[in-house]
């Protein structure tokens, strides 16, 4: 959702009128939250402005930012004589009546309106302000979009990693269960040994250590959290083919994601799976922090 775009309509393009210039900037943010910086002139267009950004952005701190344009030229306007004799001639009454007044400067003298086809009027920025407008929105989305593209690449890059862990913790379950059966057979056959029932039958202790094997994987079993992370991935990587307004629905997910990997550590019976789990919470957090970009 960042993303900066400005416009302008310079003063010659519109004779007897200032030139007109626009500034649209927008940064991450949950909802829609639109700010206005306008000059005066402008100020009545406001509502017209707030339904254009309502009606192509849905989500982040957006503000908008005008400004009038006065034509640069290089030589000095310089007031006719008879504005210049009319202003001596007030400035006399008042320093008549006010000895303690300032005269005026000469930067005042040449800021002063120089006639009543000059001043700044009310504006007839209709078509102008609507063409400027549409433009400046369409700019902003063309570079929302590029930013959209690069990160819709590196939260790719993201997803693979994580498909990749848990490619890396699937194998392990098995491998504990056979780790555990083979160590409560060898417990009880020493713990047997220092009985003096080394004789025991071997069936009895096969089917109590199936049994505890079974228990234990129960336990750490993370089978279903592995396939609602794969199709956790499967619905990102889906709303990244369908494209427009996704932001929301990745936050959600987001959040799934994080909870099936904090399930896994909790679950984790091996340093090896404990690590595994860390990797995916540091990436699903470096995840959710992207996602805010996206629109």
């Amino acid at each position: 959702m960042t993303g900066f775009a400005s416009v302008q309509l310079a003063a010659s393009a519109r004779p007897g009128q200032a030139g007109l210039g626009l500034e649209l900037r927008s940064v991450n943010s949950r909802f829609l939250d639109l700010a206005f910086r306008l000059p005066e002139a402008l100020r009545t267009h406001e509502p017209r402005l707030r339904r254009l950004l309502t009606d192509r952005l849905q989500r982040g701190k957006v503000e908008l930012r005008g400004f009038l344009l006065q034509e640069q030229t290089q030589a000095v306007a310089v007031p006719d004589a008879a504005l210049l004799q009319q202003l001596s001639h007030v400035q006399e009454q008042v320093l008549a009546w006010l000895p303690q007044a300032r005269p005026f400067s000469v930067a005042e003298v040449l800021q002063l309106p120089r006639g009543h086809g000059e001043e700044s009027a009310e504006l007839s920025w209709d078509d102008a302000l609507e063409n400027l407008a549409q433009t400046l929105v369409q700019d902003l989305l063309t570079a929302r979009r590029k930013e959209g593209e690069r990160l819709v690449r590196l939260l790719q890059d993201k997803v693979s990693q994580l498909r990749a862990l848990a490619e890396q913790a699937r194998p392990l379950v098995p491998q504990l269960v056979e780790q555990q059966r083979q160590r409560f057979l060898e417990r009880w056959q020493d713990a047997l040994a220092q009985a003096g029932h080394a004789g025991a039958s071997s069936d009895g202790i096969q089917e109590r250590a199936i049994a505890e094997a079974t228990a234990y994987a129960l336990r750490i079993d993370i089978a279903e959290e592995l396939g609602r992370l794969a199709s956790h991935l499967d619905e990102i990587e889906s709303l990244f083919k369908k494209g427009g307004a996704i932001g929301k629905r990745l936050d959600f997910l987001m959040q799934e994601l994080h909870r099936e990997a904090n399930t896994l550590g909790s679950k984790s019976a091996t340093l090896e799976l404990s690590r595994i789990s860390m990797d995916m919470k540091v990436l699903v957090e470096q995840m959710r922090e992207q996602v805010q970009n996206i629109e």
